[in-house]
């Protein structure tokens, strides 16, 4: 793994840290930060690339494939709208669809940390392992886990939420710190 050029690694950054702040504040990531990080992703993978084209393509790739897999946990009401915006800005912005999936790994495995001490500082961890279980059992039948438990729909205030732009910049400075040390 090679670390991230200094511009995208600083870009990167900056956008997440913005939305976490914006995310643990107001539970919400803005519109405009998430398109303004698209389109910086885009000008800077431009400006980066030996040939525009290539980084238009680039920056679009990267787009599309984080997109993709975090619309997926929209459509089943595991995550905000807003989340999966900010994760198709830093799939643009590091326009490398394995450098983004080395970030959605560091992203899911903080994340998973940090819903375990929630899980336990708040004493539910019985019940969200049967929630979890019930998930996957009711994805296995091809049925949208939210229609039969409110608790594992991310709109309803019985769900246990955690901030996932803060997780997503967590996970980006260890990416980032991880390909400095690992260079």
């Amino acid at each position: 793994m090679t670390p991230l050029v200094p511009g995208v690694a600083g870009l990167l950054l900056l956008i997440v840290f913005t939305a976490a702040v914006y995310d643990i504040r107001f539970r919400r990531i803005p519109n405009w930060l998430n398109v303004t990080g698209i389109v910086l992703g885009f000008a800077l993978n431009v400006f980066l690339a030996e040939r525009p084209l290539q980084g238009v393509k680039n920056s679009a790739i990267g787009l599309g494939c984080a997109f993709g897999v975090y619309f997926i946990f929209y459509l089943i009401h595991a995550m905000g709208a807003g989340d999966v915006k900010l994760m198709a800005a830093v799939g643009t912005i590091v326009a490398n669809p394995r450098d983004w999936f080395g970030i959605f790994l560091a992203t899911a495995l903080i994340g998973g940390v940090f819903a375990l001490v929630l899980l336990l500082f708040r004493r539910r961890l019985k019940k969200t392992a049967w929630n979890v279980a019930f998930l996957l059992s009711e994805i296995g039948h091809g049925r949208a886990p939210y229609m039969a438990s409110e608790e594992l729909d991310v709109k309803s205030s019985k769900s246990v939420k955690l901030p996932h732009g803060f997780t997503i910049a967590v996970g980006c400075l260890a990416f980032v710190i991880f390909g400095i040390v690992h260079k």
